[in-house]
């Protein structure tokens, strides 16, 4: 008898044993389940977060971009003709030719406009830089930023497109180009909030804002819409960044701070994906520490610099200048000068996108080759020596990978190399180079169109 108990004994403890374990199994298939559903979850969070630094690129510089395509065209309105308020009054009705009247030189073989498009670039650099030196210094809550960059577009769009004057088209762009500077020097500062691949999304997203923005305006035009309609089509870009900052990107937690600031939780590449905030933030940067970090960022802001004030000297400067007679062009005069910047920006876009392929260490070597553009397009403003427009076209398309790949590498590095707590201030500050070459460039472009235009034509 006492066997049998004992062998009954022996059973339940079994059947227990097997309870425990299969109990054990469908915990562990649970927890294998959540495990992927959380990491699928993480996964689609960064993707979407990526996404929106894409999109957060591109509605960010589409305004600028539109506004330099469309320089030629804001000098050359006739606001004082028949179309003078509403969406008329185009440099010719619309397919680019120059009416008389308007303020191009007539009577110069060179066919100027009395005013550079550096004037243009100027309107459309200065209050971007501007911004940018007041960002990094002062504090404001990012989506108060983010909303001051929208209503900038927005009436960047609307004074432009609805222009009455020239004074008031200008104020169009400077809008424009102050939105531009707040939203760079905003949206790269919170990039250091997330992985480091929404910086070359971002860039990349900045590159085709080039591209999207001048074929737009190029293609709208071309196709017999006035200048001004097709800079009111594109109220639509601030609407697209509304949607890509408040509803596509997913934001990390706020860290309490003494003064209203910018500083969230400092993330790794796992929190980043699934937004959790850091344990221990770091505590914002002082004025003075801030100040003592910009020797340490000129070896990244230097050849920037130089890079893009050799770019915008050729871009604003002297393209409007190399330009082919229709008898030896598909284009005229103002149709060349906007596919001129499509095919730059196309550059831009190619060479923005290539970080993760190419690196390019060594900023300097960029710097270098594109001051050898400077000659080569000076040369020809003066000269015209160069007999084919493709020849151009392949200019403009190197000078583009130039500057893009300057502008992506030397961002990516500051991500890598700037610690932690410095990186978000660093990310900031280093698009103030960009800026001051931009706006140097357009300095100097105004004295070199007007001396150009006084010459003959050899």
């Amino acid at each position: 008898m006492s066997d049998e108990i004992e062998v009954v004994g022996t059973y339940s403890d079994t059947e227990e044993h097997e309870s425990l374990t299969d109990q054990n199994s469908l915990v562990s298939q649970n927890g294998s389940l959540v495990d992927e559903i959380d990491a699928a979850t993480k996964r689609k969070k960064h993707w979407r977060n990526l996404l929106s630094f894409w999109l957060l690129g591109l509605t960010n510089n589409f305004a600028y971009v539109v506004m330099l395509s469309a320089a030629h065209d804001i000098l050359s309105q006739d606001f004082n003709g028949g179309g003078g308020g509403g969406g008329g009054g185009d440099a010719g009705g619309g397919n680019g030719s120059v009416t008389p009247g308007n303020d191009t030189n007539t009577t110069n073989p060179r066919d100027c406009n009395t005013i550079s498009t550096g004037a243009v670039l100027l309107a459309d650099i200065i209050p971007s830089l501007l911004m940018k030196l007041w960002a990094p210094f002062i504090f404001l809550h990012i989506h108060g930023r983010v909303s001051l960059v929208v209503v900038l577009g927005t009436c960047s769009f609307l004074l432009v497109g609805l222009a009455t004057s020239r004074i008031m088209a200008i104020f169009g762009v400077i809008c424009a180009a102050a939105g531009a500077g707040l939203g760079e020097v905003s949206f790269l500062s919170y990039s250091a909030n997330y992985h480091e691949n929404v910086v070359s999304t971002w860039s990349s997203g900045t590159g085709a804002a080039g591209v999207f923005g001048a074929v737009t305006f190029a293609v709208l035009t071309s196709a017999g819409l006035t200048p001004r309609t097709s800079v009111l089509i594109m109220l639509v870009v601030p609407l697209i960044m509304s949607v890509s900052f408040w509803v596509i990107l997913t934001h990390p937690v706020r860290t309490k701070c003494c003064s209203p600031c910018m500083k969230y939780g400092s993330i790794s590449e796992e929190e980043e994906e699934s937004m959790l905030p850091s344990s221990r933030p770091s505590p914002p940067l002082t004025f003075s520490q801030k100040m003592n970090l910009l020797p340490s960022l000129m070896k990244y802001m230097i050849p920037v610099f130089m890079v893009y004030l050799a770019e915008y000297v050729i871009n604003q400067g002297l393209l409007e200048l190399v330009y082919f007679p229709e008898d030896r062009a598909w284009l005229d005069h103002h149709e060349q000068y906007r596919w001129y910047q499509v095919i730059y920006q196309v550059g831009v876009m190619v060479s923005r996108s290539s970080v993760n392929f190419v690196h390019i260490n060594h900023i300097w070597k960029t710097s270098v080759l594109q001051w050898i553009n400077v000659v080569l397009f000076l040369t020809c403003a003066i000269y015209w020596w160069i007999k084919n427009i493709w020849l151009v076209f392949f200019l403009i398309f190197w000078e583009g990978l130039l500057g893009g790949a300057a502008y992506v590498n030397t961002f990516y590095r500051v991500s890598q190399e700037i610690s932690e707590p410095h990186k978000e201030y660093a990310m900031g500050v280093t698009t103030l180079a960009d800026s001051f070459g931009i706006t140097v460039a357009g300095l100097i472009a105004i004295p070199i169109h007007n001396a150009i235009c006084s010459l003959p034509v050899k």
